[in-house]
């Protein structure tokens, strides 16, 4: 009696590859066989099943952030200063992260983040004017009594505008990757880092017995109370200025900052990381992969989630040695793809 073979793929018994391990943690076998199988649990720092709120409250648990005591102690300079602090470094070693992990610390709720790419412009950070939708909305109204809609409900604050509303605890901002704007930009900024205030021209434009007018903000729900047109903090916020050394910045820009160059983790701190991130039990089985993660850093540009996305995948039952696998978490940052 012959019996007939499973259509390849259709069962659900993990396979073994030809080097003997497992390969149950294939999701996509490229055989194109249908199936519905339960994703398994994400590394923590690709979780996004949390909300985070402008108070802080929900917000998802901090990713672990390890910092020198060295470094610790620049950025409590500009935070005692209220000055904006200048992070550089190579990529992946924390730039962005460490004003993530100021707010935690520090209890100041959500991260207020301006990515800077070639277009960005001081305007838009501070506030951006909706003039089209209110003339469409009062055209719509022809209110009886010939009034307008508030123009408050057009007015949206951007990150930076909204790192300046008045509180009793400063914001965080992020100012991520500057080096990216125009050659003009940091100049822009200076007048607003030295007066801590800004003025919003379609306000100040109104009778000086006007009520203060309620705008929108970026965060969710929320606006801010602006009165005669200006919007001046209490606090300065806590400023994160992130770089990637790609071009100078002007003398003048750099003599306002607090300066702080991230170095790459050694071999100590990338344990202590990786402890950090995926538990002490992921340290036992790493010494080759942490061994080859420096020698490729040596000859080329990693990041240091780079190592941690490898060893996520070497605890997972995953084998790395399997044709180019490693090399494709382990890639070079810089030169050619």
């Amino acid at each position: 009696m012959t019996t007939s073979k499973p259509s390849a793929g259709t069962s659900s018994t993990p396979r073994q590859s030809s080097d003997g391990v497992s390969d149950a943690w294939r999701l996509f076998r490229g055989d194109g066989a249908r199936r519905e199988i339960p994703f398994p649990a994400a590394p923590p720092w690709r979780r996004f099943d949390r909300q985070a709120s402008a108070t802080g409250a929900g917000v998802p648990y901090p990713r672990p952030y390890l910092i020198g005591p060295d470094e610790a102690d620049v950025v409590n300079a500009a935070l005692h200063l209220r000055r904006p602090l200048l992070v550089t470094g190579q990529p992946g070693t924390g730039k962005s992260s460490l004003a993530h992990a100021v707010a935690h610390e520090l209890a100041l709720g959500r991260v207020l983040q301006w990515p800077v790419n070639s277009r960005s412009a001081l305007q838009d950070a501070l506030y951006q004017y909706d003039a089209v939708g209110r003339l469409r909305e009062a055209t719509l109204r022809h209110n009886p009594d010939g009034t307008e809609p508030d123009i408050g409900q057009y007015i949206r604050l951007g990150p930076l505008g909204n790192a300046l509303v008045p509180r009793e605890r400063p914001r965080v901002l992020l100012i991520d990757e500057l080096d990216k704007g125009d050659i003009d930009l940091p100049n822009d900024l200076l007048t607003v880092f030295e007066e801590g205030e800004f003025a919003i021209s379609e306000l100040t434009r109104l009778p000086d017995d006007h009520v203060p007018v309620h705008v929108q903000t970026d965060d969710p729900d929320e606006t801010a109370s602006v009165t005669r047109g200006r919007v001046r903090c209490s606090e300065f916020p806590v400023v994160v200025i992130t770089s990637n050394g790609e071009r100078d910045f002007p003398p003048a820009f750099l003599r306002r900052c607090v300066r702080l160059d991230l170095p790459e983790p050694d071999e100590q701190r990338l344990r202590e990381i990786v402890a950090a991130h995926l538990g002490p039990d992921a340290l036992n089985d790493m010494d080759d992969l942490l061994r080859e993660f420096l020698g490729r850093r040596a000859a080329g540009e990693l990041a240091t989630d780079q190592l941690l996305n490898a060893v996520f995948l070497r605890k997972g039952g995953v084998n790395l040695d399997a044709g180019s696998l490693l090399q494709a978490v382990l890639h070079r940052l810089g030169g050619a793809v």
